[in-house]
């Protein structure tokens, strides 16, 4: 039986990133097992938003010391053919005068309070660099210059590669089916090719998580949830100069961006459908949630009353019922380190977590404290909700 340093369960972009930061410190024999392949559960499905506004503050520490990998790969890693795929665009935010003003003018304090840029915008200036929107109603305008959108799946299958470089082992179709313990700490794992050893076992497994329940006993608090995405088309064309768009204005609290550089990629900020069990297969999208999410487009974005549908997806959220991720160490089990419940912002904070997660797998300081992340809040109800309330902007 082969051991290992540390094994990571989930090659999608947080556990790439998990093996990458793992490496890199300095872990020598590192392991990462996957039921399909790198990057194609839900990391593929990911709309791609970066951003750092978040109205929760470790989020938007963990999404600033993102930004670095995001803005070169390639540097990050050292690896010259990594890459993000990085569209700098630009994101607006926008509140009329209702119950999301106030948490949108203290989440953008939050932001220049760590140091982002943050400009505030009058409905002229917005106008100006969305030209397509409305913005009669808005009662504050927040604009994050240097964010934008980037592609999940490459961001994944680059810090794969670089992993690779630095002597990483990726197997690919392979399930763990066990995780192996003994008085109280991990020995390593049982998989469809095998068992493997090793102390640290690092649980990435997204929309899977519930797994550790059945393997440990320990209440795992996360459902898989599924949305929709829409590309709408028509004459006033999203172009990639145009900055992505949150618009706390709408019923579903709206996000949009540019889609191939015409078309309009569209999703609700708000839950989705509950799924009895995980499954990221694509799902049946209403044709009454079409028209739905097509009225709301067409009162922020006038000329999209006449939109076409171009194309349509679903993707799945592990949620967990605060919203946000449970990183760290699991009270119990010494040797495993989890990352789950990203809620639709893993990729967001891809970076980020792969490095304090790697960092706590090692026993090293973290570079953001994992206690607010703990399981242990569900418990104790301190819980990391957002001041939007459930949804993925917290």
């Amino acid at each position: 039986m082969d051991s290992y340093d540390a094994i990571v369960i989930g090659a999608g972009v947080i556990g790439s990133s998990v093996a990458w930061h793992l490496a890199h410190l300095g872990a020598k024999r590192v392991l990462v097992l996957d039921r399909t392949q790198i990057g194609n559960g839900t990391t593929s499905q990911s709309s791609g938003i970066l951003r750092t506004h978040y109205s929760v503050a470790e989020n938007v520490e963990l999404a600033r010391r993102s930004w670095t990998a995001f803005t070169d790969l390639a540097a990050y890693t050292g690896d010259e053919d990594a890459a993000s795929g990085i569209v700098k665009c630009g994101y607006l935010i926008a509140s009329p005068d209702s119950a999301k003003l106030e948490p949108l003018r203290a989440s953008l304090k939050g932001q220049e309070d760590k140091g982002i840029t943050i400009d505030y915008l009058d409905a002229a200036q917005a106008a100006e660099l969305l030209p397509i929107a409305r913005f009669d109603d808005a009662a504050l305008i927040g604009y994050e210059p240097e964010a934008g959108f980037a592609d999940a799946y490459l961001v994944a299958t680059s810090f794969a590669r670089a992993a690779r470089k630095l002597g990483v082992k990726i197997m690919e179709g392979v399930e763990v089916t066990k995780l192996l313990t003994a008085n109280g700490r991990v020995t390593g794992v049982e998989t469809s090719a095998g068992t493997f050893l090793s102390n640290t076992v690092v649980s990435t497994q997204n929309i899977w998580s519930r797994d550790i329940e059945r393997w440990t006993g320990i209440e795992t608090p996360v459902r898989a949830e599924r949305h929709a995405a829409l590309a709408l088309e028509c004459e006033a064309k999203y172009t990639f100069q145009m900055p992505v768009y949150k618009d706390l204005g709408s019923p579903g609290m709206l996000y949009c961006r540019s889609y191939g550089g015409a078309q309009m990629l569209v999703s609700e900020g708000i839950t989705g459908e509950t799924l009895a069990e995980p499954d990221n297969e694509q799902g049946e999208i209403d044709m009454d949630y079409i028209l739905e999410i097509g009225a709301q487009v067409a009162d922020r974005f006038p000329a999209y009353e006449t939109a076409g549908l171009a194309s349509s997806w679903t993707g799945v959220y592990d949620v967990t019922p605060d919203w946000n991720p449970v990183l760290g160490r699991l009270n119990g089990i010494d040797g495993l380190v989890v990352g789950y419940g990203f809620s639709g912002h893993g990729f967001k904070l891809s970076p980020g977590v792969g490095r304090v997660l790697a960092q706590c797998a090692l026993g090293l300081p973290t570079d953001v404290s994992l206690d607010p992340y703990s399981l242990e809040r569900f418990r104790t109800g301190n819980l990391l909700v957002g001041k939007y309330g459930s949804g993925a902007v917290s």
